[in-house]
């Protein structure tokens, strides 16, 4: 069967989010940085809301312990993680624009790479990387907002994952406790809870709605 035309791809949007908020979602571009657990979900929340524009950027390859709770198949084992998001989000999205890097963000690369951008999705897993991030947007581009997870591991209560709105432009989502170090690691479940407060933190902005 052939996919649908963009013109009735994007009438169906219309008429779930109405013409004004899909007209916003579609002209925002969104950044994910970090495709795991947190950034594959995001990603794919956001491609199904209708974006227009994503920027995916990880430079890890897809590995057999990431099919717990990320949004890859085991055909794609090996696979970088940004080629193999970027097939699914073009079969779910076949109209949005999607740039992916495969590399490694640092303080010196992000002003560049992120310079485009409406929302910038902070999604890694390692604690260094995630404060690198946070601080180069906060520093260099101030004018960004910005949303980071914080506290989605073990089997507490998923309504412990809260969004906390921090300044005029930064966001965070989860529970901002708990950590894998601490014993039972991410479960795709509670994983998908804060990657859904973030990707839906997200289109609020987009519609001008910025209280959590």
């Amino acid at each position: 069967m052939a996919i649908p035309t963009r013109e009735e791809m994007y009438r169906a949007l219309e008429e779930r989010h109405g013409k004004e908020l899909q007209r916003k979602l579609s002209e925002a571009s969104i950044a994910v940085c970090g495709l795991g657990g947190l950034g594959s979900n995001i990603a794919i929340h956001l491609a199904r809301a209708g974006a227009g524009r994503l920027h995916i950027m990880d430079f890890d390859r897809v590995d057999i312990s990431n099919l717990n709770r990320q949004q890859y198949f085991p055909e794609q084992l090996g696979q970088y993680k940004s080629d193999a998001l970027f097939d699914t989000l073009s079969r779910i999205a076949p109209y949005c624009v999607i740039r992916r890097d495969c590399l490694k963000l640092t303080a010196e690369n992000i002003p560049e790479l992120l310079a485009g951008e409406d929302i910038i999705c902070e999604a890694f897993d390692n604690a260094d990387q995630k404060a690198m991030l946070v601080n180069t947007v906060l520093e260099r581009l101030p004018e960004k907002y910005l949303i980071s997870g914080s506290g989605m591991a073990g089997i507490s209560s998923a309504n412990s994952i809260v969004t906390r709105r921090v300044t005029k432009r930064f966001y965070v989502g989860g529970d901002e406790v708990s950590d894998v170090a601490e014993g039972l690691g991410l479960i795709s479940s509670r994983v998908a809870v804060c990657a859904a407060h973030m990707a839906h933190m997200a289109i609020r902005i987009i519609a001008e709605e910025f209280d959590v």
